[in-house]
């Protein structure tokens, strides 16, 4: 059995639970679900919350640039880049409304790298987000 490596970001957002941001496999890397947030904060950029924590507006796009951003942290940091990249499931929580610009966004990062993807709508995420990623990428 390969022995596998634990990843933990200096530059990414905290885990919103008890995970790493990764853990290495041979020569794979498998990132946990990520988000936008802004690291030390529960930040979200583009999310407007009212009193009780319930979104009142959000932007995807400041989302998305976010969320790739985080992404590209965290491989940088396990020894990985954007480039690597081979397989990417995205979570939205409004498809009809949200992937127009989150496809366009991902033609804009991806231009020179296409990794495989899959695009889920679902209810909900433990945060008041609107898009997570769960990545696998290749280590050189």
């Amino acid at each position: 059995m390969e022995s596998k490596h634990t990843v933990h970001s200096k530059k990414a957002p905290e885990p919103v639970g008890l995970y790493p941001h990764a853990k290495r496999v041979g020569n794979l890397l498998f990132l946990s679900g990520v988000g936008p947030r802004e690291k030390g904060s529960k930040k979200i950029p583009g999310v407007e919350l009212d009193e009780k924590g319930n979104v009142i507006s959000y932007d995807i796009e400041a989302q998305c640039r976010s969320v790739f951003q985080n992404v590209k942290w965290i491989l940088e940091e396990a020894g990985s880049r954007w480039t690597q990249l081979v397989d990417v499931t995205v979570y939205l929580t409004n498809m009809k409304d949200d992937f127009h610009v989150y496809n366009k966004l991902w033609a804009e990062y991806f231009k020179n790298n296409q990794p495989c993807r899959t695009t889920i709508e679902i209810k909900s995420l433990p945060t008041p987000i609107a898009i997570e990623l769960k990545c696998i990428a290749a280590i050189e």
